[in-house]
C-alpha cells in the first residue's frame, strides 16, 4: 500500500570541482503486508538508488564523480481518499481520453533553475 507520494528537490555539490546542481526525485512509500516501509525513488520515470546514499550518488556533470545529495525542497502529492466529496471527473473514453497526453514531451528531473540566493543579511537587519 503507498503511504505517501512526493516529489523531492535534491541538491547535490561536487567536493571536487565545487559545481552544484539539483534534481527532481519521484518518490514513493510503501507499506508492505508485513507492515514493513520502504521508500522508491526513481528520476526521469526510471528507477534509481536513494540520492542519500552512497549506491545512488550521481555523477558530478562538470568531473564526473559522484557525490550524495541533500534535501531541499518537496512536494507532497495527495493520495486519493476514500471519500466521495473529492472532485473528480469520470473518463468515458479511455483510448479518446486527453490524447494529447501521450505525446506531451516528458518533464525533466534537472529542467528547473535554481533559486536565487537570498540576501540573508539584509533580512537580519530587520525586526518580525
Amino acid at each position: 500500500m503507498i503511504t505517501e507520494l512526493a516529489v523531492e528537490r535534491v541538491e547535490f555539490t561536487c567536493g571536487h570541482c565545487w559545481h552544484q546542481w539539483s534534481a527532481d526525485f519521484d518518490l514513493q512509500h510503501v507499506r508492505d503486508e508485513d507492515g514493513t516501509d520502504w521508500e522508491y525513488f526513481s528520476l526521469n520515470g526510471i528507477p534509481v538508488a536513494s540520492p542519500y546514499s552512497a549506491d545512488g550518488a550521481q555523477a558530478c556533470p562538470e568531473c564526473h564523480r559522484h557525490w550524495v545529495g541533500h534535501l531541499a525542497a518537496r512536494r507532497l502529492v495527495p493520495l486519493i481518499p476514500d471519500e466521495e466529496t473529492v472532485p473528480r471527473s469520470r473518463i468515458t473514453e479511455p483510448a479518446a481520453h486527453r490524447p494529447e497526453r501521450h505525446t506531451a514531451p516528458m518533464l525533466s528531473a534537472t529542467a528547473h533553475h535554481r533559486p536565487a540566493e537570498r540576501d540573508l543579511s539584509a533580512a537580519a537587519g530587520r525586526v518580525g
